[in-house]
């Protein structure tokens, strides 16, 4: 049953926005449907929110019912210098979260970004810029490891990591992991990894136990307390344009995403307490 969208009394921005990358080299990890709810739910607590699709493929504009008319200006036009940012930012049906879509565009710049002035960092100028109205912004990464998500991590204060509950899942974030290293060594010596999040949890199969300790005692409190489930009413809303916590609230879920939004800015509320 869909759920009716309110608009929240917003509260006074005081800072600029936190911009957190969603990454992981691997697809069909949950990244983009984590990105959509996550903005969703911290949109419901009165944060305003700004979803950068930096995906080729454009499957967080399209969860989030963005038709492709109203994509001519688009994330690729930001990245390469075209538009400033705030022609490219469309509004959602939700209060409060705005995105800049992808277009098909965008699937060429990996290519025209080798050739361009400070490649690594388009992304981070062209957000220094137009977002005073929003507490944060979140980047859907592609699901690889190239120019994109390296002008999203340079850009970036944090990342969060989806990771599903399978067999090879330490093998491909280890990867990530380092490459998380390098730029901040490099690039960005501020980026950290704000959490890890387990997706696709299936409590009938003993492995997402098994991979979820494994997880747990590789990378410790880096690992959110909240687990994603499968759940056919998460994989059914994208196809509606809605996010799941807007296309069935009660799922498990939408339940999910709600608690994952509460421990994502509890973090961010320590992190604020302990910066000089």
């Amino acid at each position: 049953m869909e759920t009716p969208i309110e608009a929240p009394d917003f509260e006074k921005i005081e800072q600029n926005p936190r911009i957190i990358a969603i990454a992981n080299q691997k697809g069909g990890v949950g990244k983009t449907t984590t990105t959509i709810n996550l903005a969703t739910a911290m949109a419901a607590v009165r944060k305003r929110v700004l979803i950068f699709d930096l995906d080729p493929q454009g499957n967080a504009s399209t969860g989030l019912g963005i038709q492709r008319m109203n994509r001519e200006i688009n994330s690729y036009h930001v990245l390469i210098g075209e538009n400033l940012i705030e022609e490219a930012i469309v509004a959602t049906a939700i209060p409060g979260l705005d995105v800049v879509p992808a277009g098909v565009d965008l699937s060429g710049a990996e290519i025209e970004l080798v050739d361009l002035a400070r490649r690594e960092f388009r992304l981070r100028e062209a957000l220094q810029a137009g977002l005073d109205n929003y507490d944060y912004v979140l980047i859907d990464c592609p699901p690889a490891l190239g120019l994109l998500t390296l002008n999203a991590l340079v850009a970036a204060e944090a990342v969060m990591v989806p990771l599903q509950c399978e067999f090879f899942a330490l093998e491909g974030v280890s990867h990530l992991i380092r490459t998380i290293e390098r730029v901040k060594q490099t690039l960005n010596p501020g980026l950290d990894i704000q959490g890890i999040v387990l997706t696709m949890f299936d409590k009938r199969n003993k492995l997402s136990d098994m991979v979820a300790d494994d997880v747990r005692g590789h990378f410790g409190e880096k690992v959110y307390k909240t687990v994603i489930p499968r759940n056919v009413r998460v994989s059914e809303a994208p196809s509606h344009g809605k996010p799941v916590l807007v296309y069935d609230m009660k799922c498990a879920g939408s339940t999910a995403y709600l608690h994952l939004a509460s421990e994502v800015l509890r973090r961010e509320r320590e992190i604020r307490e302990v910066r000089p």
